[in-house]
C-alpha cells in the first residue's frame, strides 16, 4: 500500500507561522489539552504547511483542501485519519477567522473519503466461556472475575464499569439488575446474569479489606482507590494471558461479544440496542454483520455443497 503524502524524512520540518503557534498556545493554556493531543495537532498543521508550500495558509481555498485530502487518500491514508487531519485544520481556520485573519474557513463543509467500516472483533461463545471459567490464583482474582463477568453479562462500557459505586442504589443483586450512566449522561437498566451474581458475591465479601473507608467505588485498585479504566484493561490483558486463550482481549471485546452472542440467540436488534445504550439503531446494526459472519461459517462447515471439494 502506498504511503500517504507526508513531508520527506530528509526535509526539515516546516516552521509554523506565528498565528499557528498562537492557536496551539491557546489550546495548551486555555483549553488545557493533553500534550499528546497538542503534538498531533502540531503534526497536522506541519503537514498542511508542507502540502500547500510555497503558498501561504491564508491563500488556501476549499479546492486546495479537497486536493490535499484526495492526495492523502491516494497515498493510502484511511478516511478516519484524514477526517482527524481535516478536523484539526477546520478548528485552526475557524479560530483564525474569529481573530479577523481570514474571511472564510476553507475546510468548512469538506468531508473525508469514506473508509470500509471495520467490524468489531468478538470472542466466540466457547472462547468467552474458556476465558471466564479458567480458575486463577492471585490477590485480586475475585475482583477481576467479578469485573469481567459483569462486562460479558451486561454489555457494559469500560467507563460504565469503572464508575460503578456501592450504596447508590445502582446495583440490585436481588432483582438481578444494574443501573449505569452511559454517554451524554443517559442512564439505563440492564440485567445481571447468574454467573455475574455468583462472581460478585466473593468480591463483595473481600472488598472491605482492600478499599479505603471513604471510597465507594465497587472495584478498587491496590491502593484502595477507585480502579481506573486503564487498570481494568491491563488486568483483562493479564487474565487472558494466564488463561492461555491465545487471543488479545480488551474490554470492548467483551461488550462486542455480549452483543453478538445475544443477537445470535434472540435476533432482537431493538433489545440489543437498549441493552447497549445506543442512541441510534444504526450503531447496533453492525452486529447483524457479525451475526451473518457466524451463520456463514456454520453454513460453510455444515452444508454438504457449500464449498468445492
Amino acid at each position: 500500500m502506498k504511503r500517504a503524502a507526508t513531508p520527506d524524512a530528509e526535509t526539515p520540518t516546516p516552521e509554523l507561522p506565528a498565528i499557528a503557534e498562537h492557536w496551539l498556545d491557546m489550546l495548551r493554556f486555555e483549553r488545557r489539552l493533553a500534550p499528546l493531543t497538542l503534538k498531533n495537532y502540531r503534526r497536522d498543521l506541519e503537514l498542511l504547511l508542507s502540502l500547500c508550500a510555497p503558498r501561504a495558509l491564508d491563500a488556501l481555498s476549499p479546492h486546495d483542501i479537497r486536493r490535499f485530502a484526495a492526495r492523502q487518500h491516494a497515498g493510502g491514508l484511511s478516511g478516519r485519519s484524514i477526517a482527524r487531519q481535516l478536523s484539526t485544520w477546520r478548528g485552526f481556520f475557524a479560530w483564525w477567522g474569529k481573530q479577523g485573519g481570514i474571511a472564510a474557513n476553507p475546510v468548512s463543509g469538506i468531508k473525508a473519503p469514506r473508509s470500509p467500516r471495520l467490524l468489531p472483533k468478538a470472542l466466540s461463545p466457547e472462547q468467552a466461556g474458556a476465558l471466564l471459567d479458567t480458575p486463577q490464583e492471585h490477590v485480586f482474582a475475585s475482583r477481576d472475575k467479578a469485573m469481567f463477568e459483569l462486562f460479558y453479562s451486561s454489555g457494559l462500557r469500560l467507563s460504565e464499569l469503572a464508575s460503578l459505586a456501592l450504596d447508590d442504589g445502582s446495583i440490585d443483586l436481588v432483582a438481578h439488575e444494574i443501573t449505569v450512566t452511559g454517554k451524554r449522561g443517559k442512564t439505563r437498566m440492564v440485567p445481571i446474569g447468574g454467573k455475574a451474581i455468583e462472581a460478585l458475591q466473593p468480591w463483595l465479601a473481600e472488598r472491605a479489606r482492600f478499599a479505603k473507608p471513604e471510597v465507594r467505588a465497587l472495584f478498587v485498585n491496590t491502593r484502595g482507590e477507585a480502579i481506573s479504566p486503564r487498570s481494568i484493561e491491563a488486568a483483562l490483558t493479564q487474565w487472558a494471558q494466564r488463561s492461555g486463550l491465545g487471543v488479545h482481549v480488551h474490554p470492548h471485546m467483551l461488550r462486542h461479544s455480549f452483543a453478538s452472542h445475544l443477537l445470535q440467540s434472540s435476533g432482537d436488534l431493538r433489545a440489543v440496542q437498549e441493552l447497549l445504550g445506543h442512541a441510534s439503531i444504526s450503531a447496533t446494526q453492525i452486529y447483524t454483520h457479525l451475526d451473518f459472519q457466524h451463520l456463514a461459517k456454520v453454513y460453510d462447515a455444515a452444508h454438504p455443497r457449500a464449498r468445492k471439494k
